[in-house]
C-alpha cells in the first residue's frame, strides 16, 4: 500500500505555485483563447505545477493564520501571473491596432471577421497582423520565455513576497505607451502610402473635376494598401523578431519591480 504524506505547509505552497502558473498560462497568447476549454487550461496548469514544484526547491512558508492573509496571498500570486500575460498582450494589441489604422485608411473599416480567440468582430487587417505575429512568435520560440518566466518568477519573487509598488505601475504604463509606438511603427508604410494617395486624389479632383474621384479612389486605395502590405512583410517579420527577442527582458523587469 502506497501512502502519501503531505504536510499542510507544502500543500499551501503548492496551491500558491498552482495559482501563479495558472494565471500565467491562462493570460498568455494562444492559451487565452476561448476556443480552448477551461478544463484543459486547468489541467495543464495543474500538471505544470506538479512538474515544477519539486524542481523549484522553495523554502517552506508559514501557514496563513486567517482568511484575510490567505486572500491577499492568493490575489498577489494571481496578479503576478496576469501582469506577465498583460505585458505580452500589449505587444499584440499594438500590432492589431496597426492593422486597424491601416484598414481605416484603405477603406476596409466595415470588413470585419470573427476572432476565434475573443469571439468578437475585429477588423480584417488587424486579424491578419495578429495571425502573422503569432506565427513569428512561435517560429522564433518566443513562447519559451514563459517557461523561463515561470522558474525565474519563483526565484525573484518567492510565494508570499509579492510587492505592489509605484515602479510596477510605471513600468506597465510605459508598456502601454509602447503599444501605440509599435502600432505606428508597424503601420507606418501603409499609413504613409495612403496619405500620399489621398493627397494625389485631392489634386486630381481639383484639376479634373469631371472625374468621379470617390468611385475611383476606393478600389485603388485598397490595391495600393495591399501592395505596400506585401512590400512591408519582410520588414514586418524582422520588426516582430526584434520585439519578441526583447520580451524576456521586459518580463524580468516586471518581476524585479514586484520583488
Amino acid at each position: 500500500m502506497v501512502s502519501l504524506n503531505v504536510s499542510l505547509p507544502q500543500l499551501q505552497l503548492f496551491f500558491l505555485v498552482f495559482l501563479r502558473v495558472g494565471a500565467i498560462l491562462m493570460s498568455i497568447p494562444i492559451f487565452d483563447s476561448r476556443g480552448i476549454p477551461f478544463s484543459f487550461k486547468l489541467a495543464l496548469a495543474f500538471a505544470t505545477g506538479i512538474v515544477l514544484f519539486p524542481l523549484l526547491k522553495l523554502d517552506a512558508v508559514p501557514i496563513a493564520s486567517d482568511f484575510f492573509t490567505l486572500t491577499i496571498s492568493v490575489a498577489g500570486e494571481i496578479f503576478l501571473g496576469l501582469a506577465i500575460g498583460f505585458s505580452v498582450k500589449l505587444i499584440f494589441a499594438g500590432i492589431q491596432l496597426a492593422g486597424q489604422l491601416a484598414g481605416y485608411q484603405m477603406g476596409l473599416a466595415i470588413a470585419n471577421v470573427m476572432d476565434p480567440a475573443t469571439s468578437e468582430q475585429v477588423p480584417l487587417l488587424a486579424q491578419f497582423n495578429n495571425l502573422i505575429s503569432l506565427l513569428v512568435f512561435l517560429s522564433i520560440n518566443a513562447h519559451h520565455w514563459f517557461i523561463k518566466a515561470l522558474t525565474e518568477s519563483f526565484r525573484l519573487v518567492p510565494p508570499l513576497n509579492v510587492n505592489f509598488g509605484s515602479s510596477l505601475m510605471e513600468h506597465l504604463i510605459q508598456l502601454s505607451g509602447d503599444m501605440f509606438v509599435i502600432a505606428l511603427q508597424v503601420g507606418a508604410p501603409v499609413i504613409a502610402a495612403m496619405l500620399i494617395t489621398s493627397v494625389a486624389f485631392g489634386l486630381v479632383a481639383r484639376t479634373v473635376p469631371q472625374m468621379n474621384v470617390f468611385i475611383v479612389a476606393m478600389p485603388l486605395k485598397i490595391g495600393v494598401g495591399l501592395l505596400f502590405i506585401g512590400f512591408g512583410l519582410p520588414y514586418f517579420s524582422t520588426f516582430l523578431k526584434n520585439i519578441f527577442n526583447g520580451l524576456g527582458q521586459d518580463i524580468i523587469l516586471i518581476l524585479k519591480t514586484m520583488s
